[in-house]
């Protein structure tokens, strides 16, 4: 195999590799991926895109296009905001899609999206679930959250001292039994009724910089504990700023998709990394 190309992209610098790959040609194992996402020995990302036909991956999708997304581990994930909008920004520089409107396959379904003349894109992520409370632990610290199912699981912990000051060097343990599959974990102040701020420590990466459905479970969980389920949130994260609405049954996800470099996989590596 010669010539595999790959770009670098990020959504509010949650970076990404991204793999043309329309025919699923690519053998993508976790080996790969994690060496891939390491940010000595590879490229370095949270996570890998894979751009490919919804047929040739079988996939249970309408869109023609189909969001293979991978974690920095190499484990399979359901659903990301943020590599949605770099995913959905590809296929419209590539032309392979024509409208600012189409729709996206991923494992939490499809996604409707528009692209804007900025390249900014806006994703419809489907609806906002609230299933539960539970608790995640930070050193010593309990912290009571809202779980939230926004087509991957979300815990959401409201802090009132600034979330800044949290040590997110470690993993965050949670109760495992609640989050079999793991969990992402959201950390949260709430600056006034329209505006969040928010750390994320994200299940196979770890603290990433930004978690677009993590921004979507931020805004449903705090409206939820204010008594409602309708609302509109900025969100800020150490990589910048969205725009999340929620709505019962919906929510949307505004903010920048960014390329930064193409180039080609050297083939001697990627044989190496199987």
């Amino acid at each position: 195999m010669g010539g595999i190309e790959f770009l670098k992209g990020h959504g509010t610098q949650n970076d990404f590799v991204l793999l043309p790959d329309a025919s699923a040609r690519l053998e993508l194992t976790p080996a790969r991926v994690a060496a891939l996402c390491d940010r000595q020995r590879g490229l370095g990302a949270d996570g890998v895109l894979r751009v490919v036909r919804s047929a040739a991956l079988g996939a249970d999708s309408a869109a023609e296009w189909f969001m293979d997304y991978r974690n920095a581990d190499g484990s399979i994930a359901e659903m990301c905001g943020n590599g949605v909008r770099v995913f959905a920004r590809y296929l419209v520089d590539a032309g392979l899609a024509t409208g600012p409107d189409f729709v996206v396959g991923t494992r939490a379904g499809d996604r409707p999206v528009r692209v804007h003349p900025d390249r900014s894109v806006t994703v419809h992520m489907g609806p906002a679930r609230i299933t539960g409370t539970s608790v995640a632990v930070v050193g010593d610290r309990e912290l009571s959250g809202v779980a939230v199912d926004v087509g991957n699981p979300h815990l959401v912990s409201a802090l009132d001292d600034d979330v800044a000051s949290l040590d997110l060097r470690d993993a965050p343990r949670y109760d495992r039994d609640f989050f079999p599959d793991g969990v992402n974990l959201e950390f949260v102040n709430v600056l006034d009724t329209e505006a969040l701020r928010m750390r994320v420590y994200e299940r196979g990466v770890g603290e990433t910089r930004a978690c677009g459905t993590g921004t979507v479970a931020a805004v449903a969980a705090t409206l939820h504990l204010a008594g409602t389920d309708t609302g509109k949130s900025t969100v800020d994260i150490p990589g910048g700023r969205v725009t999340v609405t929620v709505e019962r049954g919906a929510s949307t996800l505004t903010g920048p998709a960014v390329f930064v470099a193409r180039g080609e996989l050297d083939d001697t590596w990627w044989n190496s990394v199987a």
